[in-house]
């Protein structure tokens, strides 16, 4: 596992980077990772006016950032993402500023489908779900927690949709997205706090 994830950190990006790759690559009416497809320019191009709203708009809670100045140790939060996912428009604007209230974390993006020794080290029910945010000692680079690919209450929307009504349709989708924006990044935040506090 040690050399995979080191492997991995030699790709990453920063976050800034990670949304400068998307953005070039969503300019030449491509998207990252191995498909390309019209639906996933979409998905990109709706994912690129999220994450611009979430940057402006996202507040840390005074309980997390107080926290987060507080930790003792210093992390690396590695994430696993693609442009066109929707979960990670929500979530990566959350690590982003997370990380950016604390000096001890380093926040760095992978891309799923350029890592797949990572990604199948951390599959979500058998499924190479994302974002997957994989929480590292930065002196070792052991893995303490991973957090992924949503929040619980977010999760069990769609699982308990998917029981009830056999698919992952439009409806759904634009049920999570409701979802994530009455919630306003609080669940992600107090999940993460969560693990690093234990």
């Amino acid at each position: 596992m040690k050399a995979v994830i080191d492997k991995a950190l030699l790709n990453s990006h920063s976050y800034a980077e990670y949304r400068k790759i998307v953005t070039d690559l969503l300019a030449e009416g491509k998207v990252s990772g191995d498909k390309q497809s019209e639906d996933l320019v979409h998905y990109t191009l709706l994912n690129e006016t999220r994450m611009n709203r979430l940057e402006k708009t996202l507040k840390i809670t005074d309980e997390v950032s107080e926290k987060l100045k507080n930790l003792q140790k210093k992390y690396i939060w590695l994430v696993i993402s693609e442009g066109w996912c929707g979960d990670a428009a929500q979530l990566l604007p959350v690590f982003e500023k997370m990380a950016s209230v604390s000096e001890n974390i380093d926040l760095k993006i992978v891309f799923r489908d350029a890592n797949n020794e990572l990604m199948d080290l951390f599959l979500t029910n058998g499924a190479r779900s994302i974002p997957k945010l994989i929480i590292l000692d930065k002196t070792t680079n052991e893995v303490i927690s991973d957090f992924g690919s949503r929040p619980k209450a977010a999760f069990d929307l769609v699982k308990n949709y998917k029981e009830k009504h056999g698919v992952i349709d439009e409806t759904i989708k634009t049920e999570l997205q409701l979802w994530y924006l009455h919630d306003k990044g609080i669940s992600t935040q107090n999940e993460i706090i969560g693990l690093l506090e234990n």
